[in-house]
């Protein structure tokens, strides 16, 4: 099986293809121009800093595009880093493409869709599942696409769609166990949260945030939609607002981008769901790059800490 760069050691030399995710400009202190550049595989991703870069660089090597790379893999502040030997972009003789480069989810679109699927034909309340119905009639191909995040956790090739099935397989133990949890809502508000996030990020390819995403956010604008579909629907009640209310909370507190903290049980559970599988995920991806005795990378987005993988096996 050929290597990603996710299996490569210290001190080892990769010599392959990689997608260049993202690029930064930056200025050494020498005063000379360089780019750092964020290189993607099916496995993860490394970076590298391009010295004395040209202008002609910042066209050549810019986000989106396959590059034939060989470096040697070194530590930069307790991460994983290429030291550039050699650099050029792909060509079509190469015979690579964008989507071999790309982290997928761990289970296949169709498998995805059939969980969604079942959810809502569990929905017994018709208001709440014909709208739910509606928004993944119209954002099928975008759903089982789109990445839940442009770094940090679900951030692969359907990864929305991935994170949404895995908190409704929580949702459905936590229901059996606390039978007054409303079941409609709560699965109604995990596969709605972050549907938002298909207008506030760019794709599954060198994902960015847009201008109306960083204007004005996946749960503003998923509010507002919640409120279109009813009225296209002819829905005029209660539930139109506990829906937007379940979007508006999801994030719990105000610290996390919540415009409102959670005030019926169905959100405050369904922000505890979304965290538990947020940092799941995080650490998941983190302890597969750790060999067990060791400590992972620092996680940014869990206060900057390094998790220990014990060496004892379950």
């Amino acid at each position: 099986m050929k290597k990603g760069i996710r299996d490569y050691e210290i001190g080892e030399t990769f010599d392959g293809f990689m997608l260049i995710k993202e690029v930064r400009k930056g200025t050494a202190s020498n005063g000379k121009p360089f780019l750092t550049l964020f290189f993607v595989d099916s496995t993860g991703e490394i970076d590298a800093k391009l010295w004395d870069a040209k202008k002609e660089d910042e066209q050549t090597f810019a986000a989106e595009t396959i590059v034939k790379l060989v470096g040697d893999v070194h530590e930069f502040r307790g991460q994983a880093q290429l030291r550039i030997q050699s650099l050029r972009p792909a060509q079509v003789t190469d015979g690579v493409k964008v989507a071999d480069f790309l982290e997928r989810a761990p289970v296949d679109k169709e498998v995805l869709q059939e969980k969604i699927t079942n959810a809502i034909f569990e929905m017994e309340n018709p208001n709440v599942q014909r709208i739910v119905r509606a928004f993944i009639k119209k954002y099928n191909d975008e759903l089982f696409v789109y990445p839940a995040a442009s770094k940090n956790h679900h951030a692969y090739v359907s990864g929305l769609a991935h994170h949404i099935t895995m908190m409704l397989e929580i949702a459905k133990g936590l229901c059996d166990i606390y039978p007054q949890l409303n079941k409609d809502l709560l699965y109604a508000g995990i596969i709605l949260h972050d549907i938002g996030k298909i207008h506030e990020l760019s794709g599954a390819v060198a994902t960015s945030y847009t201008v109306e995403g960083t204007l004005l956010g996946h749960i503003s604008i998923m509010v507002g939609e919640i409120k279109e579909v009813a009225d296209q629907l002819s829905i005029d009640s209660e539930e139109v607002v506990i829906l937007q209310h379940l979007v508006l909370s999801h994030h719990g507190i105000p610290e996390w981008g919540s415009p409102k903290r959670p005030l019926i049980m169905e959100a405050e559970i369904l922000h505890f769901i979304d965290l538990i599988d947020a940092k799941v995920n995080m650490l998941t991806r983190a302890l597969e790059k750790t060999k067990p005795g060791e400590f992972t990378e620092r996680v940014f987005a869990l206060e900057n800490r390094s998790f220990y993988k014990p060496i004892f096996e379950s």
